[in-house]
């Protein structure tokens, strides 16, 4: 990891937007995100992947089913982003 890397500030306020990092730092970055959600007390997240060819809301909801904070997550409505955005909830 580059020292640019490690510096990369992500606001933790329920909304991951993707679109800044590339399809190999999902795996990681997911679960640590979800992880810090939920210790802010934030149960309902909301993850920006666009919607492209659809591979990267796949590989997201790949890392998803593999989550055990994950308790449930769909596509996004019409208003949430459609199927370029996951709404995600995580246990208590």
């Amino acid at each position: 990891m580059s020292d640019f890397e490690e510096n990369i500030h992500v606001p933790i306020d329920g909304t991951l937007d993707l679109h800044t990092f590339r399809p190999s730092e999902i795996g990681s970055l997911i679960p640590e995100y979800l992880r810090e959600c939920r210790r802010k007390n934030i149960y309902h997240v909301r993850i920006i992947h666009g919607k492209g060819s659809g591979s990267l809301c796949r590989g997201v909801h790949g890392v998803l089913e593999k989550c055990s904070e994950v308790k449930k997550y769909t596509l996004a409505d019409e208003k949430g982003g459609s199927w370029g955005a996951t709404l995600v909830e995580l246990k208590r």
